[in-house]
């Protein structure tokens, strides 16, 4: 079985070396990517292209996003949770819930499966990334 959060690994890999914010996210259907992204803030200054919103809008106008699932290193925030609720993505599997808590409870309230993965990998490279970046950190998330 392909390795979903690897791929969204590889995006926020992608993210980090254009000078952004290490978070990458995969679009899945019936076991197989569909859609890719990372956060490009920094690289389009563009305040809302954070990478699950990248990832949909790569995946092209599909007819339904019913049985899909999006990985992401990063659990979403209050933005691209409402992407996720409105286009009825009904799962999501988050790298890391430590370093940004996100909006958890909105998704569940909202009938969309979380799933905390939990990956030492993602919260190493988002701790790394807060560490030499705290500025910029602060501005993705809306804490300046």
């Amino acid at each position: 079985m392909p390795d979903f959060m690897s791929a969204a690994i590889e995006e926020a890999r992608k993210s980090l070396a254009e000078g952004g914010i290490p978070i990458g996210a995969v679009l899945v259907r019936d076991g197989a990517i569909i859609g890719r992204g990372h956060n490009r803030r920094v690289q389009e200054d563009d305040p809302i292209l954070h990478a699950e919103i990248d990832c949909i809008r790569n995946a092209g106008r599909i007819r339904s996003y019913k049985g899909t699932v999006l990985y992401t290193t990063l659990m979403p925030c209050f933005l691209c949770s409402g992407a996720l609720v409105q286009f009825g993505i009904e799962k999501v599997v988050v790298g890391d819930s430590r370093t940004f808590h996100g909006a958890p409870s909105f998704l569940r309230d909202h009938w969309v499966s979380v799933v905390e993965a939990d990956s030492d990998e993602c919260t190493a490279l988002m701790k790394d990334f807060i560490a030499r970046n705290p500025e910029l950190w602060k501005e993705d998330i809306g804490a300046l």
